[in-house]
């Protein structure tokens, strides 16, 4: 079971994601009120798999907090979540190196999907943090979707399941899932069977 530290200086945000992930999940969580604790938990016994830092808690001192960790554990996968950080933080966060942007705003089914989808290995940032805006329908193409999202809507253009998608592209089905809310929210439409008309009339697969 992965381990995930959360940093955070607000002890109720804090300990409630992490009760909620231990009781939910079963992540294996352990907690710090600011960044140099967590560096320092980080030399623990237990390996982390996912480091998750408050944006503005202290130590932090921007994102200068994000490049100390990052350079520290390079085998760590490291995260900033806030709940006023907005998008030019974000796509900066995702510039310098970080592995996923949470926003607190997302639901907690929401948030365990951003974690699983970062610990397998995926890059998180809600599609409403990217650098631009979804484009109209008319405009989609190749060049506005990731190399994954295209591997997935030409399985959806043959009509497969989530299930059978993760399994042909050796991922798991919630970042299959993931996926195709991106493209759903990038091509503009409202289904996966819209999507795939839409691909094909553009010929994107």
């Amino acid at each position: 079971m992965p381990n995930i530290l959360i940093a955070d200086d607000h002890d109720l945000v804090r300990d409630t994601i992490a009760a909620y992930l231990e009781t939910v999940e079963g992540f294996k969580v352990l907690t710090a009120p600011n960044l140099q604790t967590a560096l320092g938990q980080m030399d623990g016994i237990d390996s982390i798999d996912l480091l998750i830092l408050d944006y503005h808690m202290p130590g932090m001192n921007g994102l200068d907090g994000l490049k100390r960790a990052l350079k520290a554990y390079p085998a760590t996968k490291v995260a900033i979540m806030s709940g006023v950080a907005n998008r030019e933080v974000a796509n900066r966060a995702m510039a310098q190196g970080a592995h996923g942007f949470i926003p607190k705003s997302l639901s907690p089914a929401s948030l365990v999907n951003a974690i699983k989808f970062v610990l397998s290995g995926e890059r998180y940032l809600p599609f409403d943090f990217g650098t631009s805006q979804a484009a109209p329908a008319s405009a989609s193409s190749a060049s506005d979707l990731s190399e994954r999202e295209m591997q997935t809507l030409e399985q959806l253009c043959i009509g497969l399941s989530n299930k059978e998608i993760a399994r042909n592209l050796g991922i798991q089905e919630v970042t299959v899932k993931l996926h195709v809310k991106n493209l759903l929210a990038k091509l503009g439409v409202s289904n996966r069977t819209q999507a795939a008309l839409l691909a094909k009339e553009r010929h994107l697969c």
